[in-house]
């Protein structure tokens, strides 16, 4: 495995701090095992470990760190490494307490080499909505007609922009049209906003990749900004990612799908989750969006946020936790994309774990096994349980 150090450069902590890390995890260590308390020595460690400095921010690189300074197994990331080289993946990094602590990549991947995410750019997109709203140009209990007039009155007038990111607009989905037409249409926004009110907003849930194109114009609109430019600006740049929108044909960026980013960026844009909207002490997303986007955004689909994929129970059980990353505790919360692209963010641990790839062999799209494995991995190198 890959640990930290045999990539290109990255900035390291002075060696007098980690010095004094070390000497301060061993007192501790030592001061605990004199009590005879010696299962509590290695949570002392682990304390002493990840506390002596505060969690950092990357600038240009990320700070590294080995495992065993922040109280980590290794094992359990060298089993995920091995793992997710089978399952096809171009390359995983983990992230606790803001340093790399691990990444691996393959087939020719490289740090700084951006490739296709796919849906995971929803939650790039619910972002760019929620700095939208932070600053003014737009309100998500407004209705999207309020900027995409061609739905004033029609049966979408009353379609909201929260509804677009919740995923209950009602506005008209069929699989052939949203995985076939919409995806060839040239102009994929004048496509989506062209399509019909099929329910009445808020009454039905469908993952619906039309409906969250139509938040192009939407952002576009209200902002005044092409989208892609919005985004460099306020969220890629201030994180320091090289992330790029996708374009259709039409020069449109595309907010469905179409981002693209490399691991090392998408643990960047996790550990600005993780840390509530803030960077380096400065607010790029508002905490109350962090955690409005994070929690159900309606009772039709529990386990969806605004475009983020929630670890909480689904309608189809209400007397068992079927949770769709039973390894991982309920706070849990990932942007995912198709052929398993993940980013999973674990709050309890403070960690962020990235994959990207081809399909697993054997996968079952939608199914959450590989994102369960990379949470239980994660959480056994942590030690801390759910």
């Amino acid at each position: 495995m890959r640990w930290p150090g045999t990539v290109p450069p990255v900035t390291r902590r002075p060696p007098l701090r980690r010095a004094f890390a070390l000497a301060l995890a061993a007192a501790l260590v030592l001061a605990a095992c004199s009590d005879d308390a010696g299962g509590d020595a290695k949570a002392a460690e682990k304390e002493a470990a990840s506390s002596t400095t505060a969690a950092p921010f990357p600038g240009a690189e990320w700070e590294e760190a080995e495992p065993a300074d922040l109280g980590l197994d290794a094992e359990p990331l060298e089993a995920l490494a091995d793992s997710l080289e089978a399952k096809a993946s171009d390359c995983m990094a983990v992230v606790k307490d803001g340093r790399l602590v691990a990444e691996e990549y393959w087939n020719g991947t490289e740090p700084d080499k951006n490739q296709e995410v796919f849906s995971v750019t929803k939650s790039v997109t619910s972002t760019l909505v929620g700095i939208a709203q932070d600053e003014g140009f737009l309100d998500i209990d407004e209705p999207a007609s309020k900027y995409i007039t061609e739905w004033q009155g029609t049966p979408s007038e009353s379609v909201t922009i929260k509804n677009l990111i919740a995923n209950d607009s009602g506005r008209f989905w069929s699989q052939p049209m949203d995985y076939g037409e919409m995806i060839r249409a040239t102009d994929k926004t004048a496509f989506t906003i062209g399509l019909t009110q099929q329910e009445p907003p808020g009454t039905k849930w469908e993952y619906n990749n039309s409906a969250i194109q139509t938040l192009e114009a939407v952002l576009e609109r209200a902002t005044g900004q092409p989208v892609g430019d919005f985004a460099q600006e306020r969220l890629f740049e201030p994180i320091g990612m090289t992330s790029e929108m996708g374009k259709d044909p039409a020069g449109n960026a595309t907010t469905f799908s179409g981002l693209q980013t490399g691991c090392r960026d998408l643990a960047r844009f996790g550990h600005l989750f993780l840390n509530k909207g803030t960077w380096a002490g400065d607010e790029v997303v508002s905490s109350d969006w962090v955690e409005e986007a994070t929690k159900p955004s309606q009772e039709l689909q529990p386990r969806y946020g605004y475009l983020w994929w929630l670890n909480t129970r689904g309608v189809e059980s209400e007397d068992s936790d079927l949770r769709p990353w039973p390894s991982a505790a309920p706070t849990a919360y990932a942007a995912l994309g198709l052929f398993e692209q993940i980013v999973m963010v674990l709050p309890e641990q403070n960690m962020v774990v990235v994959r990207l790839g081809a399909p697993p062999p054997g996968s079952v799209p939608g199914q959450g096994a590989l994102a369960d494995e990379i949470a239980r991995l994660a959480i056994e190198a942590d030690g801390s349980g759910e």
